[in-house]
């Protein structure tokens, strides 16, 4: 059958004014140039959040790594071979977040905005970008930061140094819990094999 005669039987069956789905990605995973209002619109979403948000503020004491340190935490209860595979740079990265040239306070709201986005996205690992600041006055600045803010984000369940081809010591994989729908449906699913 020809590629005319299968759109000729379908529109037989189904009618001429069919279209076919189109599905939207569920987390952006690069920006758009020319989309200033949808940014303008998350930093001011992102301002409120971290007015109303308990989380630690930039001034708060934080420990200064080295650019070329590792970064690693694990909560208790995440399993070691779901940590082994983060660390390993097995999962796939639904998400990407880049703190390049970013002022810290600004990369806070950056941080904290993304992983509210991951976590109502059902964005189970991602990436965030930091750089590792070498040659510069004050080295690692932004990967100290990201390493005093994540253990204290809850939904953040693992953390550790990207591997090379992601970014290494300049890049952190992260591990997000499960959203509660993603919850209901896995509950669901477990149900329907009983």
């Amino acid at each position: 059958m020809t590629s005319n005669d299968e759109k000729s039987n379908f529109g037989d069956l189904f009618g001429e004014e069919v279209e076919p789905l189109k599905a939207s990605a569920k987390v952006k995973l690069a920006k758009d140039k020319d989309d200033s209002a949808s940014l303008e619109a998350r930093r001011e979403a992102a301002s409120d959040f971290a007015e109303k948000n308990t989380e630690p503020e930039v001034s708060d004491p934080m420990e200064m790594l080295d650019p070329l340190d590792i970064l690693s935490f694990q909560r208790p209860g995440v399993q070691h071979g779901v940590f082994r595979n983060l660390r390993l740079g097995k999962y796939a990265l639904d998400a990407r977040l880049d703190l390049h040239r970013m002022k810290v306070e600004q990369a806070r709201r950056e941080v904290q905005q993304f992983v509210k986005d991951c976590l109502a996205n059902d964005v189970r690992c991602a990436l965030i970008t930091h750089g590792k600041g070498e040659g510069r006055e004050r080295q690692a600045v932004l990967k100290s930061c990201i390493a005093h803010w994540l253990p204290q984000l809850e939904p953040i369940l693992a953390f550790h140094t990207a591997q090379k081809q992601h970014g290494g010591y300049g890049a952190t994989y992260i591990l997000v819990k499960k959203s509660e729908t993603k919850k209901e449906e896995t509950r669901r699913n477990i149900l329907n094999k009983v």
